[in-house]
């Protein structure tokens, strides 16, 4: 059976967390009062209690070492009791001694348990009203017990005569009243210290309070445990991946999406580790740990291409956000290579209709000849460069993007040719990978080389064994040595970014691709001057 939930209103409680948490925080304090008062008194009890009972045992011991009084009770016949046993000499003594120490009662005893002295002397010469018998035997005796003169802390001795022989016994009583009244002054002044601090308790409770208010923006509890599950169900059900760091650099919070961008595993526990140890080192984790500045930051995390941007938190903290660009740079490449195949048919179609115009231009002139020989001419160049680089590149989709970028590159006034080592079978085990990093050095090369002196792009292409090794070389002004590894990091590029797509990712991907085969990437320097672009794909082919 399901019993709903009280809540605030119903209960008669206030609804705002931080009066709430002042009235449990007051009743805290009065708890802890309460008890710290209970816990004082009850060790003090028994502790006037003990202080009673030592006072009277003592004033029996320092009684029965009165010599005066243990030959008294020899020499002295037992009394009867009235006036005459009030004039005795132990009675005397013993009354002497009361009224100095301020007891209740000081009782001489005979060995028969009769009283030879009592405050009452009436009392005097019947038998004692408690078991004397321990201390007849010898023992001293502490206790609380009831007697003639009501409830009374008492101590009792052995009365023991100059030859060593016990004669009697000397029983002492302190007034329990006074232990009790005692025990009840002490009470107004722990009432008081008790009062003190609870107030200082509730004063604490409510500055915090009142602190708690501003930074809860005096919100109920229900209102904060609502923005929490929004909080929680939001950063969870957004497609943007969202990381928090506090401000020593470990993950505070990861939703979802960042853990499938990131590349982490489902239900890992990352909370409160360090952001290096758990991503390694590399350029996204210096993007998202705040070394490397800017927006909208470029960066890539295994196989995706990802777009960081890091806001500071008041703290000292960060919340980075994460976004999926790998579709988009994949499209952009399409259209890149898209574009290429249009500028190649560009091309293309201008020099057709050029060399149309010459053979029309002949066939008008009466040329027949002439123009025969022209187009078996043309034909042959077109068919010959194709030749060229199927006979030497095997692979369809390599051997189709080297003849489009030979097209492009003659319209751009650059030659690109094939190195006399260039032979590749048609055994490559991902073909699509090696077309993109063929494609990325190439343009790279052209563009390098476009403005030279003596313009010049060479392919080289071969196969050692089941290993692919891939060197572009081109006549541009070369990479100086201090930046050879620079330029393979993400987002760098000495090229203004054309249209919305971001420069930076060419090179990057390129060693990305080279490195998730087991291979490897470099630049150099051409023998010639320029730059030479080498890739290394162990276990390239089957």
């Amino acid at each position: 059976m399901r019993f709903p939930l009280l809540s605030a209103r119903r209960l008669g409680l206030p609804r705002r967390a931080v009066s709430q948490i002042l009235l449990t925080q007051l009743a805290i304090a009065a708890g802890v009062a309460v008890l710290a008062t209970g816990l004082f008194l009850a060790p003090l009890s028994a502790q006037l209690d003990d202080q009673a009972m030592r006072r009277a045992l003592a004033i029996a011991q320092s009684a029965a070492a009165d010599p005066a009084l243990a030959a008294g009770l020899l020499t002295a016949a037992p009394p009867a009791g009235g006036q005459a046993a009030a004039d005795g000499p132990v009675q005397s003594s013993a009354e002497r001694i009361r009224r100095a120490t301020g007891a209740e009662y000081v009782v001489v005893m005979d060995l028969n348990g009769i009283r030879r002295s009592h405050p009452s002397p009436d009392l005097i010469g019947r038998p004692v009203s408690t078991d004397p018998g321990d201390a007849l035997a010898g023992r001293e005796v502490m206790e609380i017990d009831e007697g003639t003169l009501g409830r009374s802390a008492r101590g009792k001795v052995p009365l023991v005569a100059a030859d060593g022989e016990i004669v009697g016994a000397v029983s002492v009583g302190i007034a329990y009243d006074s232990v009790r009244d005692r025990l009840l002054g002490a009470i107004p002044g722990l009432l008081a210290y008790a009062g003190g601090a609870l107030a200082a308790g509730a004063l604490a409770a409510y500055l915090l309070s009142r602190r708690i208010q501003r930074q809860t923006r005096d919100l109920a509890f229900s209102d904060i445990a609502g923005l929490l599950a929004e909080r929680e169900a939001m950063l969870h059900s957004i497609r943007e991946g969202v990381i928090a760091l506090d401000p020593g650099g470990r993950i505070r919070l990861v939703n979802d999406e960042a853990a499938r961008l990131l590349g982490l595993a489902p239900g890992s526990a990352v909370a409160g580790r360090p952001l290096d140890d758990v991503l390694g080192a590399g350029r996204t984790t210096d993007v998202l740990a705040g070394r490397v500045a800017g927006r909208d930051l470029l960066t890539v995390r295994g196989r995706r291409v990802l777009v960081a941007n890091r806001m500071p938190t008041r703290d000292g903290g960060a919340v980075a956000t994460l976004r999926d660009r790998t579709e988009v740079e994949h499209l952009s490449r399409e259209l890149d290579s898209t574009r290429g195949l249009i500028d190649a048919l560009r091309a293309q179609d201008h020099e057709h209709a050029n060399r149309l115009h010459t053979v029309l231009g002949l066939l008008e002139l009466g040329l027949h000849e002439e123009a025969a020989e022209f187009v078996t001419e043309v034909v042959g160049v077109h068919r010959s460069t194709a030749e060229q680089v199927t006979e030497r590149v095997h692979d369809p989709l390599l051997a189709a993007l080297l003849v489009g970028k030979t097209t492009v590159a003659a319209e751009r006034g650059v030659p690109l040719r094939l190195a006399d080592s260039t032979l590749l079978p048609d055994r490559l085990v991902d073909p699509g990978g090696l077309v993109t990093i063929v494609g990325n050095l190439v343009d790279n090369a052209l563009d390098a080389a476009a403005g030279s002196a003596a313009p010049l792009v060479e392919v080289d292409l071969h196969a050692e064994g089941r290993t692919a090794v891939l060197r572009v070389r081109d006549s541009g002004p070369g990479v100086p040595a201090a930046r050879r590894e620079e330029i393979f990091t993400e987002g760098w590029s000495t090229k203004q970014p054309s249209g919305p797509r971001e420069r930076g990712l060419g090179l990057a991907l390129v060693r990305r691709l080279a490195q998730r085969q087991g291979g490897s990437a470099w630049a150099g320097e051409a023998a010639d001057g320029g730059a030479e672009f080498s890739v290394v794909l162990p276990e390239a082919l089957r």
